[in-house]
């Protein structure tokens, strides 16, 4: 029997517009699917049998976020097949700190209403960066909330789980004066600090489609550029060099994030002249007047990812980022000290 309810749909849920957006997605989700799938969508859970084989102590990683205001972005734009990307980045990201592979992906989208082909859009988005991290999207969950979300917004957020044998995990206990700060370059903005960036353009339906000479396209598609996925590239790194800590840089900037892959004593000293700020960052700072720490506190501001490792390995994390598709610079080095991250 047909599953129906004309009662709910005049609260403002239709079941079938569900139906519909599953229907739209499943070959989005079918590139995902690598060797451990057990299940297919629409169980109550999603099934996934990882290979351990060569692992001594198997440690499960996971990591959950969202997208943030990005997302008006992506309305304002009326394009919604990349913001997907940007919550599996911000998910795998994080997990690929601690040298864990994410394994799967799950995603939760909450609606005003659900129109089938936005979602669907949005789950390509996902299934892409699913795709760019090698795991698979498993599941997810779509819920309309009429009442409380306007017709035409959404919120969308993200879960992942990884693993890594106990030996490789990466928490910088083993870091030490005189190691080597790398920093793999962003796309942009990635998805932190948008209420501020909002702010700051006034973003609204006119200017997000006005032409910047100095971004070399408009300020809606410089500010929707998808985060940059990392997993693969790090791991080459750590099966190429002797990587100690990794630190994502997301909301906070390089003064909440770095230092949260110091250990006790020792500090990160930083060459600003290093950073090869995009210039999205430098528009922003002049537009908005904002005072020079205040950017290092809040946006990336050119690395989404700083790495700490040997001296002896530098240039061999180096080239395996590089060939990775990354492009990765010397940012400064691990100093003693307690200040966390010191920018010189």
């Amino acid at each position: 029997m047909k599953s129906f309810s004309d009662s709910y749909k005049s609260a403002g849920v239709d079941v079938t517009a569900g139906y519909e957006s599953v229907e739209l997605m499943k070959n989005h989700v079918k590139r995902t699917m690598i060797p451990g799938v057990v299940s297919g969508l629409g169980g109550f859970g999603g099934l996934f049998q990882p290979d351990l084989s060569g692992m001594e102590e198997p440690i499960l990683v996971s990591g959950t976020d969202g997208v943030g205001t990005k997302l008006k972005i992506a309305m304002l734009l009326q394009k919604h097949d990349t913001i997907g990307i940007d919550a599996v980045a911000m998910c795998v990201n994080d997990v690929i700190c601690c040298g864990a592979k994410p394994l799967f992906f799950l995603d939760y989208i909450a609606c005003g209403r659900n129109f089938p082909e936005k979602v669907a859009a949005i789950v390509a988005g996902v299934a892409e960066g699913c795709v760019q991290a090698g795991c698979a999207l498993i599941g997810g969950e779509t819920a309309e909330h009429p009442g409380m979300m306007e017709e035409e917004d959404y919120d969308l957020a993200g879960f992942t789980v990884g693993v890594v044998d106990r030996k490789k995990v990466i928490d910088g206990s083993r870091l030490q004066a005189g190691d080597v700060l790398l920093g793999v370059l962003s796309s942009g903005v990635h998805s932190n600090g948008f209420s501020l960036v909002r702010k700051v353009f006034g973003v609204n339906e006119e200017n997000v489609n006005q032409y910047y000479s100095e971004l070399g396209s408009t300020l809606g598609e410089t500010l929707l550029t998808p985060t940059r996925i990392y997993v693969k590239p790090v791991l080459a790194a750590v099966e190429a060099a002797d990587v100690k800590a990794i630190s994502h840089i997301t909301g906070g900037g390089f003064y909440e994030n770095i230092p949260r892959m110091m250990r006790e004593g020792l500090t990160a000293r930083v060459e600003k002249a290093s950073v090869p700020v995009p210039p999205i960052f430098s528009l922003l700072q002049k537009t908005g007047n904002i005072p020079e720490r205040d950017m290092y506190n809040t946006f990336n501001m050119g690395v989404g990812l700083c790495m700490a490792v040997s001296p002896e390995t530098a240039q061999s994390a180096l080239d395996a980022l590089n060939a990775a598709g990354e492009k990765a610079v010397v940012l400064g080095e691990v100093v003693e000290g307690n200040e966390g991250v010191v920018l010189c």
